[in-house]
């Protein structure tokens, strides 16, 4: 029994100063990590006040820590209040459709009996075209008849006229 708890305890003094070399690394470690975190600040510090000097007083740095906020909720909340816009300007959106729709449909329908109107009005005027091209053609006709009357008629009156003066000669 005493020679388990002798070999027992030479294997703790062994455990020991592998624990006391392992706690001398790490407080090592934890030196160097203290230095380098100390190095960081002043680092920091440093391109801060350069940062600071350049920017002059344009820069306010504020901090306000506000109680935790439940983004869930938040989500949530944003979710349904587009949801409700989208749904609104879809509600929107349908009725102008539907309103310009209609206008365009009675557009249509007045552009459609103006057109009627004005293809039976071009018919009619065609027609009167027509009809006055008709009666312009019998009075050119008609002229060159009187025309024709009035030359013979200048002509025989000449002759009558030049047989009167002979007669008076």
């Amino acid at each position: 029994l005493r020679q388990v708890i002798e070999a027992d305890m030479c294997g703790m003094h062994k455990l020991m100063d592998d624990l006391s070399l392992a706690k001398a690394d790490l407080e090592a470690q934890q030196e160097s990590l203290k230095e380098e975190l100390l190095c960081l600040k002043k680092n920091h510090e440093q391109e801060v006040s350069i940062l600071r000097s350049q920017l002059g007083d344009k820069l306010q740095i504020k901090l306000d820590v506000e109680p935790t906020v439940d983004m869930s909720r938040v989500l949530q909340e944003m979710r349904c209040h587009y949801e409700a816009m989208v749904q609104t300007n879809h509600n929107d959106l349908e009725e102008w459709f539907r309103d310009q729709s209609e206008s365009i449909s009675k557009q249509d329908m007045s552009c459609s009996e103006e057109l009627r109107c004005c293809q039976s009005e071009i018919l009619e005027l065609r027609r009167t075209v027509n009809a006055l091209e008709v009666e312009l053609q019998a009075q050119h006709t008609l002229k060159d008849c009187l025309q024709n009357s009035l030359c013979e008629a200048d002509a025989r009156f000449g002759t009558e006229l030049a047989q009167m003066q002979v007669l008076i000669s």
